[in-house]
């Protein structure tokens, strides 16, 4: 187990709200997703967010077990759930992970806590939404309030790239994909990594709004203003 603690309290009088990021990486594609998305919670004033890295090493004999990363996921606002897709189903890491949440499950101790998910894997598809539905009814079942993609759809036109925000258009949750051969440092592409920043600030103001009744405007925009926002956001790329 790594836990990551990054203070993005910049703003001394807004108030707190506890974003944690758990999630499992086989060769560090779905870390960087991590981290991608701590970086966009940090963007709100008063998130205190953590990074949560669950292990093989962690799991003995088929069961994992860590009361301080429990502790620390007992007292977030929000929790978002990641890990590779791996014959469509989330990782065996990941799930003895899972399984060890049986406690808040009886207890209620997770129940109205906000949830959300995200996964990577190296086919375009690669059964990516059976791990989003499996997270989503985790989180569900321990009684917590799931939070999708905001984002329009990218790259489903001639003019579209795969530099897209939300490219694979995923709404459940974010989705990732990374080729078999490159290691971490080429995980995902660059629109994949700005929609986990934008998920993880979406998750963590909706987590201030929730928690201290912050206001909250909900940002909405056209598939033009979606697609503008892409082809800005590629540009420097391409020049």
């Amino acid at each position: 187990m790594t836990v990551d603690d990054v203070d993005a309290d910049r703003e001394q009088d807004a108030p707190a709200a506890t974003v944690t990021v758990v999630y499992h990486s086989v060769h560090g594609h779905t870390r960087v997703l991590a981290e991608r998305l701590g970086e966009g919670a940090r963007r709100v004033p008063g998130a205190r967010v953590h990074l949560v890295e669950i292990r093989a090493e962690d799991v003995v004999a088929g069961r994992w077990h860590d009361a301080e990363v429990l502790a620390l996921l007992d007292r977030s606002d929000a929790v978002v759930l990641g890990c590779p897709t791996l014959m469509g189903s989330v990782s065996a890491v990941f799930k003895a992970f899972m399984e060890a949440a049986f406690t808040p499950f009886v207890t209620q101790a997770w129940k109205d806590k906000l949830a959300g998910g995200f996964t990577m894997s190296a086919s375009q598809s690669g059964d990516k939404l059976a791990v989003l539905e499996q997270l989503a009814v985790f989180a569900a079942q321990l009684g917590m309030q799931w939070i999708g993609v905001g984002d329009m759809p990218g790259n489903n036109w001639s003019g579209g790239s795969r530099d897209d925000v939300n490219r694979l258009g995923s709404w459940l949750g974010l989705m990732s994909q990374s080729h078999a051969d490159q290691g971490p440092e080429h995980a995902g592409s660059r629109g994949d990594l700005i929609t986990a920043e934008r998920y993880g600030e979406r998750i963590a103001r909706l987590a201030q709004r929730w928690v201290n009744a912050v206001p909250y405007e909900t940002p909405r925009m056209t598939e033009h203003e979606a697609r503008a926002l892409s082809a800005s956001l590629r540009e420097p790329a391409d020049a």
